[in-house]
């Protein structure tokens, strides 16, 4: 059993260090106390049952099929559609981005060759701030898919109050499933982005369905897709 958890869990780091397995839990949100409970839970379970489980706790996701909720998707499509890019705070929250592909592959390492009962941490090594990650999207999308009607769109850039609990910066130290089990990323945040922007402009009807309030909780993945495709 590999329970999948976040980096969350660790709590918030100041300018320097890095989360890795043998970081002490500090969970600040009722989010990351909930999925603390989960990893401890998992762990009670392997202990007192011998349930063969992997707890794996990896750093911010990133892709296709995210839903237009998340920070990604969110910027992509509004700047899409020239609507205001609502950034907390200053943007100056630290996150360590993985995508999704790269994140896949370290879970099936794990399931296959990891150490029963052991906890490893996965991380893109890719650290950006939010609101670096926003120009980067504005970027993008400028050079793919200019719109003259909305101009440069980092002017659709808007600072919003933080939200309670946002702790300022994660990243993770991986070096334990690159040793023992030969897993390292193989997209860089610039690749990764640039994969993931052009994902949304050409899967126009899937994050349109899931906005307009269609989508009932049904799995959306690539069968749904292929059906889509299908019926153009």
């Amino acid at each position: 059993f590999v329970h999948v958890s976040t980096d969350e869990v660790y709590g918030s780091l100041g300018p320097d260090g890095y989360f890795d397995e043998e970081t002490p839990y500090r969970p600040n949100s009722p989010y990351s106390a909930s999925k603390a409970s989960s990893d401890h839970l998992v762990r009670a379970w392997y202990r007192t049952y011998g349930l063969p489980a992997i707890i794996t706790n990896c750093s911010n996701n990133y892709g296709p099929y995210q839903f237009p909720e998340k920070l990604i998707p969110l910027m992509i499509l509004n700047a899409l559609e020239g609507k205001p890019l609502p950034v907390y705070g200053k943007g100056e929250n630290v996150r360590d981005w993985l995508y999704v592909d790269d994140h896949a592959e370290a879970l099936v390492a794990v399931l296959e060759k990891g150490e029963v009962g052991g906890t490893y941490c996965i991380g893109g090594n890719c650290e950006r701030r939010n609101i670096d990650v926003v120009r980067s999207i504005c970027g993008i999308l400028d050079d793919i898919a200019p719109d003259p009607a909305i101009g440069p769109r980092d002017r659709l850039i808007r600072f919003v109050d933080d939200r309670p609990g946002h702790d300022l910066r994660y990243a993770i130290n991986a070096e334990k499933i690159r040793q023992q089990l030969g897993w390292e990323p193989r997209e860089s945040f610039e690749t990764g982005l640039r994969k993931t922007v052009r994902w949304y402009l050409e899967n126009r009807s899937w994050w349109e369905r899931v906005r307009s309030g269609a989508y009932r909780g049904e799995r959306l993945g690539l069968g749904y897709w292929a059906e889509a495709r299908a019926g153009d």
